[in-house]
């Protein structure tokens, strides 16, 4: 005889929290990395700088299973020798390992102000690391994608992000064996109540889950230095945060 062993909504939310955690520290390795060489009185430059970026996101794109693209989004101005620049790489099984292009002439139709674009500028306006998606990345992958970005401020002067980005397809691989394991349909949302996976198939990723008083619930998630959630929505769901990861855990 077999027994089906159950998770506990808490016990899904850590292994969830523990997931992105994981990412985070790694993100969190190269922005120590970097923020020395950022912060030294020698003129920056790019030639300086990108050497040191793909030290880090070559591997990482190569070798964690999770990792997608990674590296260095600099604040504008920061280098001599580009006002605007993206130090970034991307890998993928059938592809290899490139650099992502960039167009940084302000002149062109192709020019993208990435100062506007979520990733950047949450953690600009927070000084805190964030998570953004999931999105269909047109720039890099075509694919639902999650960036997680972290500030590199030095004597409160913000020099630029540092982060990866992460396919949804892979990051549901791993997630879906623990949300699975629950006795209830249950979802994982980010802050704004957009779906990351669902055990539910009509729940997809990238469309917002709509329950009755979910955005309120997720409002502290949307604060710069999130806090617990634990509650329980109108309709009988329950809502739980993931750690700090700015995620969190619908069951019901």
């Amino acid at each position: 005889m077999t027994t089906t062993v159950l998770h506990t909504p808490a016990r899904a939310a850590d292994e969830v929290a523990s997931i992105i955690e994981g990412l985070y520290a790694t993100v969190d390795v190269w922005r120590a990395e970097l923020a020395g060489h950022l912060a030294a009185p020698e003129q920056l430059s790019a030639a300086r700088i990108d050497p040191l970026v793909e030290a880090f996101a070559v591997p990482a794109v190569t070798d964690d299973p999770l990792i997608t693209g990674a590296g260095f989004v600099a604040a504008p101005g920061l280098l001599e020798d580009a006002h605007w620049h993206l130090a970034w790489w991307l890998g993928s099984p059938g592809s290899g390992v490139r650099r992502l292009a960039t167009v940084d002439d302000e002149t062109s139709d192709q020019f993208r102000d990435y100062t506007a674009l979520e990733w950047w500028r949450v953690p600009f306006r927070t000084g805190a690391r964030h998570l953004t998606g999931p999105y269909v990345d047109y720039l890099c992958t075509d694919d639902y994608t999650v960036t997680l970005t972290v500030p590199i401020v030095a004597d409160g002067e913000f020099l630029g992000v540092v982060g990866c980005d992460a396919l949804v397809e892979r990051i549901e691989s791993r997630l879906l064996p623990a949300l699975s394991a629950l006795d209830a349909p249950a979802a994982i949302v980010n802050a704004a109540g957009r779906i990351v996976t669902a055990t539910d198939a009509r729940r997809e990723p990238g469309a917002i889950l709509r329950l009755a008083g979910l955005t309120e619930a997720l409002a502290p998630l949307r604060d710069a230095h999130p806090i617990s959630v634990a509650t329980q929505l109108p309709g009988g769901e329950s809502v739980r945060s993931c750690g700090a990861s700015g995620l969190a855990l619908i069951v019901g």
